[in-house]
């Protein structure tokens, strides 16, 4: 048992020689898929006008390495705007109007390298910050929406010159739906957010 308990005291006093604390800022540029709409009838539709859209984050990370292996918590703020053709009478032309998705996203990757490439993977949490602007004028619509989802990013980067690091990742989603169905002016509403992004960012490390 002592020698259990010396062997544990050892590695507890030297892992932080043996291990890296660095932290880092980041921005960059992603690619989301965009929210569909399902109406419970004909009488009103909401068509996106592409797949996919642009939008822009910007955080901050730490990045703990120890033999080979780091863990690394991020916080970063996201935004992303979507374009839709509102139509609510089936007579009347439709009416081009967006959304503006705001969230606060919490990536806890783990990752090891291979010679200058890391590889990294982990769970994520996505907060919405505010209720994006309702298509249909009715204050049932902010139901639609769940303050927070859980999914995961996994991808690869490089640092150079121990100062510069770039990613590529991919985030996808472990739900299906915001929240479930609401009824708005008698008809049925959900949202799917089983959203898919690619993930661009350029970060400095301190």
């Amino acid at each position: 048992m002592k020698k259990q308990f010396a062997i544990l005291l050892v590695v507890f006093i030297s892992t932080p020689a043996f291990s890296q604390v660095k932290f880092g800022i980041k921005a960059g540029a992603e690619t989301t898929t965009v929210p569909t709409y399902e109406l419970g009838n004909g009488n009103a539709t909401i068509e996106t006008l592409k797949n996919a859209s642009w939008g822009y984050h910007v955080g901050a990370f730490l990045r703990l390495s120890f033999l080979g292996i780091y863990l690394q918590p991020e916080v970063v703020f996201a935004s992303n705007t979507f374009d839709y053709d509102v139509k609510t009478v089936p007579t009347e032309p439709a009416t081009l109007m967006s959304q503006k998705f705001n969230r606060l996203q919490i990536p806890v990757l783990v990752g090891f390298k291979l010679g200058p490439i890391r590889l990294n993977a982990g769970p994520a949490a996505s907060v919405q910050i505010g209720s994006p602007k309702a298509l249909i004028s009715d204050p049932n619509f902010e139901d639609m929406y769940k303050g927070a989802v859980f999914g995961y990013q996994a991808g690869v980067g490089i640092d150079l010159l121990k100062k510069l690091t770039l990613d590529v990742r991919y985030a996808g989603s472990l739900g299906e739906k915001f929240g479930d169905a609401v009824s708005i002016g008698g008809q049925s509403f959900k949202l799917d957010y089983g959203q898919s992004s690619l993930l661009l960012s350029v970060g400095l490390i301190f």
